[in-house]
């Protein structure tokens, strides 16, 4: 089966040549009151009004952790196809998005004040799967999506340097999913050579962006869920405005790659958060122990 096909058996839709979206399971959740993201929760983005999409289903790294369908078809250093305006990109995102959502009102538990709302996105998760800063226009989108007032969330994998410069999304992630290059290449399981090199050129960049800026440390039991010296001297390079500690979940195709036994409880994630804080001068600002995450920040 290709990776198109298995997509969209897992709920995403395409969207022209290159983009997709996926309804968020906590959109879902928002939509019938039975709880939001953390995200809501830590900066305040309304769940049932957020479409998680991507403008690149191709992504240089094939991690571990990633409940993603990843083949052969998506792994790779660019798109290689007719490339979409922005605009198109925004706008078949929005009416997939309403589609997909059709079939809601048969649930009884619906919020109707909500659906109706959801119609409309308010934010752009630019983070459903594959590397974003792929597609050469991100930073239009990014500009068109602030023009209709939509907020942008980016998250990167930090794989391609210079496509961070100039870009200035309401919120970006960089994905440090590593504290040394031999995990690092463990984990992520990089296509591109120089894979270190660039992550550490995206971390400086990232430094001297003037938006809020995040790290997420995606903790995997047995493998990364240590190292905080290590980790402390890359979020010293980064500089950013929150970091946030993540519990690796044993979700989707991370199955066949981990063990069940690869899941960090929550208290590990607090206590490797607190010796995190310590090293770094930070402090745990917030929790969610469903998502097993902790922020960190100055505040």
């Amino acid at each position: 089966m290709m990776s198109k096909e298995l997509l969209e058996k897992q709920g995403y839709r395409f969207v022209d040549n290159h983009s997709a979206i996926k309804v968020c399971e906590w959109t879902r959740k928002s939509l019938s009151n039975q709880g939001v993201c953390y995200k809501e929760k830590f900066y305040g983005i309304k769940s049932h009004r957020c479409c998680q999409m991507t403008p690149s289903l191709i992504c240089p790294n094939s991690c571990v952790y990633c409940w993603r369908t990843m083949t052969k078809d998506t792994i790779g250093k660019e798109l290689k196809c007719k490339l979409d305006e922005p605009s198109e990109i925004i706008d078949g995102c929005i009416e997939m998005q309403r589609n997909l959502m059709n079939g809601f009102p048969g649930n009884k538990n619906l919020n109707l004040i909500k659906f109706k709302e959801a119609q409309n996105p308010l934010s752009f998760a630019i983070s459903l799967t594959g590397e974003p800063t792929l597609y050469p226009y991100l930073r239009d989108l990014i500009k068109e999506l602030k023009n209709r007032k939509i907020i942008s969330f980016l998250v990167t994998n930090g794989q391609f340097p210079k496509a961070l410069e100039n870009l200035n999304p309401n919120q970006l992630y960089v994905s440090l999913d590593a504290p040394t290059k031999e995990i690092y290449k463990k984990i992520d399981k990089p296509v591109l050579k120089d894979y270190w090199e660039r992550l550490n050129e995206s971390l400086e960049i990232l430094s001297a962006l003037k938006t809020r800026r995040v790290l997420r440390l995606t903790l995997i039991k047995g493998i990364n869920l240590s190292h905080e010296k290590e980790y402390a001297k890359l979020i010293e390079k980064a500089n950013p405005d929150f970091i946030e500690c993540k519990g690796y979940m044993w979700l989707g195709g991370s199955r066949e790659k981990l063990k069940y036994e690869n899941i960090p409880i929550h208290k590990e994630i607090q206590d490797f958060s607190k010796k995190l804080a310590e090293e770094t001068g930070l402090k745990v600002l917030n929790e969610d122990t469903r998502s097993r995450v902790c922020l960190l920040g100055e505040k």
